[in-house]
């Protein structure tokens, strides 16, 4: 094997290896993935609430609702979204089993604007995570068990520093979605298909497009989650040196970071493929409602701790390749006996005379 060939083995099985790394971590502390689940459950119940008192004053007493019951009852459906408002218009037949993850990603791809009711959702979990995402990041970087005092602890120091991380990467992506994203899809798109005679080749222009703006999206994303990384390893105050210092290791770690980020989406991906054999339909009614709950539920337990594996992953790739092993992973304290344990057991034997 070349030289060329033995440093490519050795970077792909570091990746794998900080892959497993993070699942390691992720998978030791089991409470952090279903805290993470249990709020996100918590943040949309109120909207729940507010969509089932519509559609119970919708259907009522009428044979509707007996044919709703029944199955689907798309007549009713229609009418419903035509005259309700709100939260009430995102209630669409696309959020049935997979269509779902798939709508999300379509309308980021398509830069369609978020419903103006489930805004106020997002920006309240995107604050819930800039709360709780020093304590899981510190709580990974330690790789051992950190005890709630510290966990919270950890919460409030980089509480205020990850809200102005967060209002610098919404202003990168803002710049994303309203110039890059115009610039493509209402620009360049529109000039280089107007003259082809084939519909098949302005599908594959505008798939190559999506490419390119789901790679600089990606970037964007590597750049800051590093700087996350960063912030709380090194206990970082500035978030514009910790947006450069992430920037300054992915530039040169190039391979491995993006090995790494690739590897992640394609869980990502096999978690949605799962979803996707396993889906409920329309046509799931009575008791096997339940069970299409309990596995959109098993869905996003999923999906959150792919998320979590993600950024710990990314933790123990910037410790093996910049961080010293013992900068924050440092060892776990163990308590002293008590004296009482002493006094129970046997006497000590005297000092030996000189």
């Amino acid at each position: 094997m070349t030289e060329a060939g033995g440093q490519r083995l050795e970077a792909r099985f570091g990746i794998l290896s900080c892959w497993r790394d993070g699942a390691r971590r992720v998978t030791g502390a089991p409470s952090i993935v279903f805290g993470v689940w249990a709020l996100s459950l918590l943040l949309a119940l109120p909207l729940g609430v507010v969509l089932r008192g519509l559609i119970r004053d919708s259907l009522g007493s009428s044979l509707a609702a007996d044919a709703a019951a029944e199955g689907v009852n798309y007549d009713w459906w229609n009418e419903f979204l035509q005259a309700t408002g709100g939260i009430g218009t995102t209630f669409v037949p696309s959020i049935i089993g997979f269509a779902a993850p798939l709508r999300n990603l379509s309308d980021v791809m398509d830069n369609v604007p978020l419903a103006a009711t489930l805004t106020s959702v997002v920006v309240a979990w995107l604050v819930v995570w800039a709360l709780i995402a020093g304590g899981v990041f510190d709580r990974y970087a330690r790789a051992r068990t950190t005890h709630t005092p510290a966990f919270f602890a950890a919460c409030g120091v980089f509480f205020f520093r990850f809200l102005r991380l967060g209002a610098i990467a919404a202003f990168a992506y803002w710049l994303l979605f309203r110039f890059v994203h115009g610039w493509l899809f209402v620009s360049v798109y529109p000039r280089w298909t107007r003259d082809l005679p084939v519909e098949r080749d302005a599908f594959f222009i505008r798939l190559g497009l999506y490419l390119v703006f789901a790679a600089l999206l990606a970037l964007v994303n590597i750049v800051i989650d590093y700087a996350k990384v960063r912030a709380v390893v090194e206990d970082r105050r500035s978030m514009i040196g910790a947006i450069a210092a992430g920037a300054r290791f992915v530039a040169r770690h190039p391979r491995a970071a993006v090995g790494l980020y690739v590897l992640n989406t394609l869980v990502f991906v096999a978690v949605l493929v799962a979803y996707r054999l396993a889906a409920p339909g329309a046509e799931w009614r009575g008791p096997g409602m339940w069970v299409a709950f309990a596995i959109a539920q098993a869905y996003i337990v999923a999906r959150v701790w792919a998320k979590l594996v993600f950024a710990a992953s990314q933790i123990a790739l910037f410790q093996s390749r910049l961080a010293h092993a013992g900068y924050a992973a440092l060892p776990e304290q163990r308590a002293l006996e008590p004296p009482i344990v002493e006094a129970l057991g046997p006497a000590p034997a005297p000092p030996p005379r000189v």
